[in-house]
């Protein structure tokens, strides 16, 4: 039985790894603090400080709720702000620095980020290798469950919950029509890349509404 233009759109879809505007693209530099990039999406103002209600609107500009975004900027200053700031004493508006953001990496990761906050394209790749059963460039939710599930480390629930935070929060926000998290968007996310095609898809939306 042949298949439907639909279906056939959908598997090169799948196969090319297009999800939300997020085209297959050039590898990220080996030697480049990519984790930097990353945060510096919530970095409105270009100072190099994140506060909350920073975290709070660029959480809100990529399609997030308001509850959503204020658990976000709460879990994420209050878990990164000193460890960011290294010989400072606490801060009352928990502030992140984003020169220091590879400081505040936690366990129970993918491994994808090294403590110099630089892309491991090895560790990435695993992501599909072990985890992507169903399509070889995304995961289905069952699969990210399971990713999470296999990177828990002992006696680090820091860890584990800030993994389990982070995954869940970017397959609402950028799972694909499918319920598919595809593999360019999930690499999006190591670069930074993937916020600005968040904001942009939810501009138009609300444009469009």
């Amino acid at each position: 039985m042949s298949s439907s233009p639909n279906s056939s759109a959908q598997s090169k879809n799948i196969e090319e790894g297009f999800v939300g505007g997020v085209e297959e693209k050039k590898p990220i530099p080996v030697n480049e603090n990519v984790l930097q990039k990353h945060a510096a999406f919530f970095d409105l103002n270009q100072d190099g400080v994140i506060y909350p209600w920073e975290t709070y609107q660029a959480m809100r500009e990529i399609g997030s709720g308001r509850m959503l975004s204020t658990a976000a900027a709460v879990f994420i200053n209050v878990a990164l702000s000193q460890s960011t700031r290294p010989g400072k004493f606490p801060s009352p508006l928990f502030p992140i620095e984003v020169k220091n953001i590879q400081l505040g990496k936690h366990g129970s990761d993918t491994g994808a980020y090294d403590s110099e906050g630089r892309f491991v394209a090895s560790k990435f790749e695993e992501i599909f290798t072990k985890h992507a059963h169903t399509h070889p460039n995304a995961l289905t939710y069952d699969e990210l469950k399971e990713l999470i599930k296999s990177n828990r480390e002992p006696k680090d629930l820091k860890g584990r919950i800030g993994s389990s935070v982070e995954w869940n929060v970017l397959y609402k926000l950028a799972k694909d029509k499918n319920g598919l998290l595809q593999k360019e968007t999930i690499r999006g996310v190591y670069d930074g890349s993937l916020f600005e095609v968040l904001k942009k898809e939810h501009t138009k939306r609300i444009s469009s509404s």
